[in-house]
């Protein structure tokens, strides 16, 4: 079931009214996908099957990104403010503190939504915020590149690229460790959530202060890296590790930075024996 869902949020001059566009699915516990900078809620789609035999499988598309609307006037991109639209998200959607994944952003999101005690458990994967300053601006360069390069091809080579696995490569082998496995069409439109991300220069500019310092206690937090992420390098999870001491830090073999797409069913397991 896929619908839109408005609510509002305190801002300093008075509430304003937030829209997220988001995709449900499955039983049982509920479970918020989270995906990164850039991308849209169908990042999650080679796992939601799986996770949704044991889920109630939410996936959003983060303000300003896929089919989510901007945040009006008033709202920043700030850790701080994100965190509570996505507070008011849950009660909106009556949401009792749901279990949380999330990709990159999304993975910082979560955490910082388990250490707010908004969730029942944390499942991060290659998240942000744990970055040496070197490292946040090579991957900071990374993301403005390949924006650039995307909003600079028109769409008649993008389809064209995508038709082989070749093409499939060339466009989205920064965040993909096995870019065959995409399909034509998700490469297309994950190509155009990209170009058309409004939200995408203010979240940047928001998480150029960025640096996740507090441990998140009293849930259980899985901090998951691919061993082939070309954004974030694996690294930042065993600083990740040392500021969040209980965390489970799990080595995800052969996935690039957005793993969903390179080992679902390793991911999926993941994700279920985080939050179980």
């Amino acid at each position: 079931m896929a619908g839109t869902v408005s609510f509002k949020v305190p801002s300093p001059h008075g509430p304003r009214s937030v829209t997220v566009d988001y995709a449900r699915v499955g039983s049982g516990e509920p479970l918020l996908l989270l995906h990164g900078i850039g991308h849209h809620r169908q990042a999650w789609d080679p796992v939601v099957d799986i996770l949704a035999t044991e889920r109630d499988v939410i996936a959003v598309d983060l303000p300003g990104f896929g089919a989510s609307p901007g945040l009006p006037d008033g709202l920043s991109y700030d850790l701080a403010t994100t965190t509570a639209v996505f507070g008011a998200l849950c009660e909106a959607l009556e949401l009792d503190r749901p279990h949380v994944a999330g990709n990159s952003l999304g993975g910082l999101l979560a955490l910082e939504l388990g250490r707010e005690k908004l969730v029942r458990s944390v499942t991060a994967l290659s998240p942000a915020g744990f970055w040496s300053e070197a490292e946040r601006r090579y991957a900071f360069t990374v993301l403005l590149a390949m924006r650039g390069i995307a909003q600079r091809m028109p769409l008649p080579v993008v389809e064209r690229l995508s038709r082989s696995a070749a093409g499939r490569t060339a466009l989205t082998s920064t965040i993909y460790a096995r870019p065959g496995r995409r399909s034509p069409e998700a490469v297309v439109a994950e190509t155009l959530a990209l170009v058309n991300a409004e939200g995408f220069a203010d979240t940047l500019r928001a998480g150029g202060s960025v640096q996740f310092v507090d441990d998140v206690p009293g849930i259980p937090v899985t901090v998951a890296w691919g061993s082939k992420d070309r954004i974030l390098l694996r690294r930042q999870g065993v600083r990740a590790k040392q500021i969040i001491p209980k965390a489970r830090l799990v080595r995800l073999p052969g996935c690039g930075h957005c793993p969903m797409n390179d080992d679902p069913a390793l991911v999926a397991r993941v994700i279920l024996d985080g939050s179980r």
